[in-house]
């Protein structure tokens, strides 16, 4: 935490010593951890085209997938410091960063996907600002997926069932918080390292949506995989403000009117694989498909919600409320 809170000053030095606007022919570097055909990867691949078709060919975005640029925490810090240009995290990543955009890792936070999406695009965006000053600039949000639990060690389909597992989690507060409401032992890990680290038995399971469990191909080394649904996982769009600054008025309205359409654009097609994603994995034949008891789970996390009210704003949590479809 000291290192990125000593980012933060440099980050606005180098943001008012960048130089002039760049000339045509910008070359953008956007940088994230997924496989190429996973759902926002394709969705930065539909960003980059729209960009080049609206700009013209003036500005070509380069995409550097499945963790090239860096894990999630180096591509943070790549774009305070302006040696990445653009990049696609996990808010859990970011919420390190600015602690209130953590508010949309908590469990069982919406109802289901338009939920998410009305909370994303208005809650999400106010919260988002926040993080300019510090060197990022949000554009929105596109989906991870909804995740789920998966293990190698016992079927789970109530919290009881997980007591003492040792699950992988990102580094953040609210995932590893809510795995011990479980009764399972959180162990922070990178995305890269994972694979090895459930074949060797390192860690026994994690949770993830199914298209990071499909295309990392985790079902050669897991057993069981639980619809547990515990949690929504956006993908924030961000850009650094070096970056942006340099870009001319222009420029800034190709990639954000860019960014708008390949959300909406990449959330649909996220959706329409979801589903396709569990029939692949069902025909694998590697990894048993488990319904469980979702209520009781919601029930076991919600102290959560209460713990970290105050870190993600009760004022937040008020307004994605009042965005339910009541």
């Amino acid at each position: 935490m000291k290192r990125l809170t000593a980012l933060l000053g440099t980050a606005l030095l180098a943001a008012s010593l960048s130089g002039p606007a760049m000339a045509a022919n910008v070359v953008i570097k956007l940088g994230h951890i997924a496989e190429p055909s996973h759902p926002y990867a394709q969705g930065g691949d539909h960003f980059a085209k729209l960009v080049a078709e609206k700009s013209g060919g003036e500005i070509e975005v380069k995409v550097f997938p499945n963790s090239q640029l860096g894990g999630q925490k180096d591509l943070i810090e790549g774009l305070v410091f302006g040696s990445v240009d653009m990049a696609l995290v996990g808010t859990a990543a970011l919420g390190q960063f600015q602690p209130q955009i953590s508010l949309f890792d908590l469990p069982f936070l919406f109802d289901d996907r338009p939920h998410a999406f009305r909370s994303l695009d208005t809650v999400g965006m106010e919260i988002g600002q926040a993080l300019e000053p510090r060197g990022i600039k949000l554009l929105g949000y596109m989906e991870n997926g909804i995740r789920h639990m998966t293990n190698n060690v016992r079927p789970i389909k109530a919290p009881g069932d997980m007591k003492d597992l040792k699950i992988r989690v990102q580094t953040n507060k609210i995932h590893i918080e809510m795995i011990k409401a479980l009764g399972a032992s959180p162990t922070p890990m990178d995305l890269s390292e994972l694979y090895s680290a459930m074949q060797q038995g390192t860690v026994d399971g994690q949770e993830n949506p199914s298209a990071h469990i499909f295309t990392k191909r985790f079902y050669e080394v897991q057993k069981y995989a639980s619809l547990t649904a515990h949690a929504y996982a956006p993908e924030p769009v961000i850009i650094s403000m070096i970056t942006w600054k340099k870009l001319s008025p222009k420029h800034q309205k190709i990639i954000q009117e860019a960014a708008n359409e390949s959300i909406v654009w990449q959330r649909k097609v996220s959706e329409d694989e979801d589903n396709d994603y569990w029939d692949k994995i069902r025909k694998t034949g590697k990894m048993e498909v488990l319904e469980v008891d979702r209520k009781a789970f919601q029930e076991a996390t919600k102290p959560v919600i209460a713990q970290f009210a105050k870190t993600v704003g009760e004022d937040n949590l008020k307004k994605v409320d009042a965005l339910r479809q009541k």
